[in-house]
């Protein structure tokens, strides 16, 4: 009789262990698939962020040129012109230099037609002065300084930047920061345009104003 009372307990004790086993399974199933269904479902109403050209806030309308430009940082670190999504002068491609640096855009196409740049502190500002003459009606004109890129300009040079457009190039002074895109031919004064002074008071770096950010929409040129 003892003998079968265990036999039946050990029976009792294996068929309780493998209820628990099953139990175990079904539960982790069951787990397994809320988890794959929350993900898919999860993954179906939720969206990742838009990035739009050269890094903007919000996408330019249709016929417009993405931009997005920095000034250079102190003596260190070059100014950076981002025009549709390319990178057209940085320090990275060892394109830009201490002084005025210019990219100049086709206005119809987009196409970067040329880059310089122009030393406004131990340089001359003819050269300056020649490329400024040279630049055809309908070039979009891009430029951001490094540095100083005012010591060497002249009322000359001064003028024929106004003449692109700018507001600010008159008050252009030693180590100013400035970011500026204007166009030849252009009629009005540019809307794209930031100046900040070389102040001991306000400046961020020793001797440097901080650094300028400005994005924006040139308009296609259509005539």
């Amino acid at each position: 009789l003892r003998a079968y009372i265990r036999i039946i307990k050990l029976t009792v004790l294996v068929i309780a262990f493998l209820l628990a086993v099953f139990l175990a399974f079904q539960l982790f199933e069951i787990n397994m698939d809320f988890k794959l269904a929350n993900r898919c479902f999860g993954s179906m109403g939720s969206t990742k962020p838009v990035r739009h050209k050269c890094g903007l806030s919000k996408a330019c309308s249709a016929g417009h040129f993405a931009f997005k430009m920095a000034s250079g940082a102190a003596s260190v670190v070059g100014p950076r012109i981002c025009l549709e999504d390319k990178v057209v002068m940085s320090g990275v491609k060892n394109n830009v230099g201490r002084g005025i640096n210019i990219a100049l855009v086709n206005g119809r196409t987009g196409e970067v037609v040329k880059t310089e740049y122009f030393d406004m502190w131990a340089g001359d500002v003819a050269p300056l002065i020649k490329f400024l003459n040279e630049i055809e009606d309908g070039t979009v004109v891009m430029m951001a300084s490094f540095d100083d890129s005012a010591t060497k300009l002249n009322d000359e040079a001064r003028k024929l930047i106004a003449d692109l457009g700018s507001s600010a190039i008159n008050n252009l002074g030693f180590r100013d920061n400035w970011i500026f895109v204007g166009g030849k031919g252009i009629k009005t004064k540019s809307p794209f345009e930031q100046h900040i002074k070389n102040s001991a008071e306000t400046n961020k770096f020793e001797g440097w104003p901080e650094v300028l950010e400005m994005e924006g929409c040139i308009p296609q040129r259509q005539d």
